[in-house]
């Protein structure tokens, strides 16, 4: 589920926040997992080219672009901006949790950044991502507070009511819709594996609208 904050205060900045110098940490992830520069570009969805410019600092990566790159070198967005991890406070405070909207989901921080294990509140509207298919190292774990949730995994498809949650590889590929105009709301834990399989979002020929 593309790989791997995607959110900000749970995955990096705002986008009227002036971002750091990514480009030498970008590189050095990349090498560091041994992908080639075209490896990395295919499975974060980016042209060479233009992984290249951001690689070098000609371009500053987006929100989503900064989760993309994180899932695939199975690290955090806040590793990527090479901030240092506060003191870990227990307790996350819902009035801290700033909403982070990318590609029509609005993501808040349910934990510390920089565990291996990443809780988020998820909105997912109507419409949005429902043909992204995902498939990444990890597990995911997700439990629907509000709305009917449809979630395609590997072969089958699931409709999830409230109260109702899942636990699965994330090597299966999936998807996942809201079902009804009012969106949806879940409770969503993955995990971050330093591993080269990294995070593929696909959403071409190759899979079909079930």
């Amino acid at each position: 589920m593309n790989t791997s904050g995607a959110a900000a205060r749970a995955a990096g900045p705002t986008a009227d926040e002036p971002l750091p110098d990514v480009a030498p940490r970008l590189r050095e992830l990349r090498r560091s997992r041994r992908l080639t520069l075209e490896a990395a570009a295919v499975r974060a969805g980016l042209s060479a080219a233009h992984l290249s410019r951001l690689e070098t600092g000609q371009r500053q990566p987006s929100l989503p672009m900064l989760l993309a790159l994180a899932r695939i070198y199975g690290t955090t967005v806040s590793d990527l901006l090479g901030e240092m991890p506060p003191e870990r406070d227990p307790i996350v405070r819902g009035a801290r949790a700033e909403p982070v909207e990318a590609d029509g989901w609005v993501y808040r921080q349910a934990g510390n950044p920089g565990r291996a294990m990443q809780p988020l509140r998820v909105t997912v509207e109507h419409g949005a991502q429902g043909n992204l298919v995902r498939v990444h190292a990890g597990e995911e774990w997700l439990y629907v507070l509000d709305g009917r949730l449809r979630l395609a995994l590997g072969d089958g498809v699931h409709v999830l009511e409230p109260g109702d949650s899942a636990h699965f590889d994330s090597l299966v590929p999936h998807r996942i819709a809201a079902m009804d105009p009012t969106g949806a709301e879940l409770l969503f834990v993955h995990t971050l594996l330093q591993s080269p399989a990294g995070d593929l979002c696909l959403d071409g020929p190759g899979f079909h609208e079930r």
